[in-house]
């Protein structure tokens, strides 16, 4: 296009030109140059092609807009813009045709809105997707038009948010929110979404779940094989005093390789503790290597602490087995529920921690192991010592340090975060949408006794979120968990009652209970209960009998 002479018109205007002349003219286009470049044949020809071009004049280069009107087209010159919108509109012969696309595009949906946080324009395949009649949600509040929308936070803020996740219409979408700033304020936001619709997002949601799934499995796999522990302390969820003392305790003891005794109700995480503990350790390049002592039969147990020379039994390993205690050398032991070991096999635990050597089954010569010693129970130890059950040489050893795990009910607070920590981890896991947790239901989970602490109410959050019916939890989905803090109890023993028979007798209550609201599905007791099917047979024909 032609450059026009020095003109002292207004630096805007516009111009209603008809094939054969201008007509109408306003500002900048009544001046002579201007009005020269409008009846330029070959020049409004350019224009029409383009719709959005550059004109210079002294006072600067000015954006030349060119509206078609039945048999006449409206021009309209507007005031200087940016260097790089000039720069953008003169190199691009199709730049309207890009703009056009970008407030259109299916697969890039755009939200505008200004500095009050109305909704200023909408792409129509957004207005599709929220139900809305075309130009339905201009003027309107942008919360009361988006899900979950954070474009207000944005105007708010100034900063921007660059690929965050969504959830709009039970699906969750891929969003960047940009604040507009002029002369230093911000004067609007953009919102841009990608991709079409619910579909392509959840298809795309499931294959990154499910890498994601895959890239965690490898990372475990790959732990476990250099021996790297798999844990830390943001793996010990809350925000309470009590959360917050545990962990400053962990980050002391850590780095110091004594002897370590976690205790703490059934539930709370003692294992979480644990593997917190190696991470942190000068030892975590080596293994960590967790043994339940209530869960390895009495025939087994030193056999799998101590490990076997080759032929020491019938039916052993020709070449012998390394014990757990030296599939911890260099690293870390953990002695899961240490009080349930029988009294002959704290006598050779004894030795062990003492002389830091293990003699094989069938083994000549004591074998020297490095380990740290971690152990962890919910029983009372010294009560334990007290009645004989326990050795008080090997108690003193085991407990050097002791570590309290606070139960449920001293850390109330941390109760939502746990509950939404449940559903964003157990929602990935079944591969189901997350649902909200509605407020009525967090202050029911808050009020409720957790006698089975974090893992009884990770279970109540599986419960709801499989058979969860909409996009919100609501007490209803929480069934079994009583409100209020006075939820029962079971009752006390007679003091001197044997640990076991205690034990023995809760978990035969819960099952009863579990298969009274199951009306009698095994299946669904076993999941509730997390024990497998196989062990509910068992328990049910003990309790039966």
């Amino acid at each position: 296009m032609p450059r026009t002479q020095p003109v002292a018109s207004p630096g805007c205007g516009a111009a209603i030109v008809e094939h054969g002349g201008r007509i109408a003219a306003h500002g900048l286009a009544r001046s002579r140059e201007v009005a020269a470049c409008l009846a330029d044949p070959a020049w409004m020809a350019a224009l029409r092609g383009r719709r959005l071009a550059t004109l210079a004049t002294p006072r600067g280069r000015f954006l030349v807009l060119l509206m078609p009107l039945d048999g006449a087209d409206l021009v309209v010159f507007s005031e200087p813009p940016g260097d790089a919108v000039l720069e953008f509109v003169a190199a691009v012969d199709f730049a309207w045709d890009i703009i056009e696309h970008v407030v259109t595009d299916p697969f890039d949906a755009m939200t505008v809105v200004d500095d009050q946080a109305r909704v200023a324009y909408i792409s129509p395949v957004h207005e599709a997707f929220f139900g809305l009649d075309r130009g339905g949600g201009i003027g309107r509040p942008v919360r009361e038009v988006i899900e979950n929308t954070r474009l207000d936070r944005v105007l708010a803020t100034g900063r921007p948010e660059i690929g965050e996740i969504q959830r709009m219409r039970g699906a969750e979408r891929v969003v960047s929110r940009i604040p507009i700033t002029r002369d230093g304020r911000v004067v609007g936001a953009i919102g841009r979404v990608m991709f079409k619709g619910p579909q392509q997002v959840e298809a795309l949601a499931r294959h990154v779940n499910a890498l994601q799934r895959e890239v965690d499995f490898y990372r475990r796999e790959a732990a476990a094989l250099r021996g790297d522990a798999v844990g830390s302390l943001d793996d010990i969820v809350g925000e309470s005093a009590a959360i917050r003392r545990l962990k400053r305790d962990i980050a002391k003891v850590a780095p110091l390789d004594v002897p370590v005794l976690i205790h703490g109700e059934s539930g709370t995480g003692k294992e979480l503790v644990a593997r917190a503990l190696h991470a942190l350790s000068p030892r975590r390049a080596a293994a960590l290597v967790a043994v339940n002592g209530a869960a390895l039969p009495a025939s087994l147990v030193e056999s799998e602490l101590f490990g076997y020379a080759p032929g020491a039994f019938t039916g052993a390993d020709r070449k012998g087995r390394k014990g757990r205690f030296e599939q911890a050398a260099g690293g870390t032991i953990l002695l899961d529920e240490i009080g349930e070991m029988p009294p002959e096999t704290q006598a050779k635990l004894l030795r062990v921690v003492q002389e830091g050597t293990v003699e094989r089954v069938g083994g000549e010569a004591p074998l020297p192991v490095d380990f740290r010693l971690v152990s962890a129970t919910h029983c009372d130890l010294k009560r334990m010592v007290a009645e004989g059950r326990f050795r008080l040489d090997l108690f003193y050893r085991i407990s050097p340090v002791v570590i309290e795990v606070p139960g449920l009910a001293e850390r109330r607070e941390d109760i939502p975060l746990l509950a939404r920590h449940f559903l964003h981890e157990l929602a990935q896991r079944h591969r189901r949408p997350e649902p909200e947790l509605d407020p009525a239901a967090e202050a029911l989970l808050r009020q409720a006794d957790w006698p089975g602490n974090v893992r009884e109410l990770r279970h109540a959050v599986e419960r709801a979120l499989i058979f969860a019916e909409g996009e919100r939890l609501t007490p209803a989905a929480f069934p079994d968990v009583a409100a209020g803090p006075a939820r029962p109890r079971p009752a006390a023993e007679p003091q001197g009652a044997r640990l076991a028979d205690s034990m023995a007798a809760l978990e035969g209550t819960k099952i009863r209970e579990a298969m009274q609201r199951n009306r009698g599905n095994k299946k669904r007791v076993a999941a509730e209960l997390g024990i497998s099917r196989t062990y509910l047979y068992k328990r049910l024909a003990e309790i039966d009998a």
